[in-house]
């Protein structure tokens, strides 16, 4: 099982560069997870930096992925290990081919239209542009699941708002983009493998971070 204590950011880039996939919520591998593995002071304390404001710089310092991978829970997974995973979740497909196979909705793929037009662009512009409100179109969070489930769209970095004295507050604001915006040219080489020898290599090495973990278990949960 992988062996990581988060006390600070540099505890955390250094967690996902050597393990590659760490996800951030307990989830049905028990002890993968930074909630499991964070100093309390980092993980909700007040006037202090923790985890929660590491998101976008993390991203942003390694160029690793982040978004809602794994049993529609978020997850850090490096740049290295991105390109065999979203070439495995996306089944060799790029997003036209997935749709014309009719893999994709409709909604899905209006979504995911907007975000190559537009992205990256912060959630909130990015409903504003969809006309997701009230009385306008529906199911925003199922498609912005589904589109960084199959690795179409991943989160690229997280923003926060500023007063008037340019101090920021609140949560981070997540900024989504089409995968290939963020990843850059040589993303397009994740074709060049069979999708399913991108996931043998991905199930080999959960089969070395968690040896006594069941075969059945480890692949329900990389879905």
């Amino acid at each position: 099982m992988p062996d990581f204590y988060i006390r600070t950011k540099e505890d955390l880039i250094n967690a996902v560069r050597e393990y590659g996939f760490i996800p951030y919520f307990r989830n049905s591998l028990p002890g993968f997870s930074i909630e499991e593995h964070v100093d309390p002071k980092a993980w909700f304390f007040e006037d202090m930096e923790g985890v929660w404001e590491w998101k976008g710089p993390v991203i942003r310092e390694t160029g690793c992925a982040y978004g809602k991978f794994f049993e529609k829970k978020a997850a850090f997974i490096s740049r290295e290990w991105f390109f065999d995973f979203a070439n495995y979740r996306r089944d060799g497909y790029d997003y036209e081919g997935f749709f014309n196979d009719e893999r994709g909705t409709y909604k899905d793929k209006a979504l995911f239209d907007l975000i190559e037009a537009k992205g990256p662009i912060l959630s909130r512009e990015l409903k504003r542009l969809g006309n997701y409100k009230k009385g306008g179109n529906t199911g925003f969070d199922t498609s912005i699941n589904r589109l960084q489930h199959q690795c179409f769209v991943v989160i690229s970095d997280f923003k926060y708002m500023k007063d008037r004295y340019g101090k920021e507050y609140g949560w981070g604001v997540a900024e989504y983009a089409a995968a290939e915006q963020f990843m850059g040219k040589e993303f397009s080489g994740i074709y060049r493998t069979e999708p399913k020898d991108s996931y043998n290599k991905i199930l080999d090495h959960f089969r070395r971070m968690f040896p006594d973990t069941g075969e059945t278990e480890i692949k329900r949960f990389l879905g």
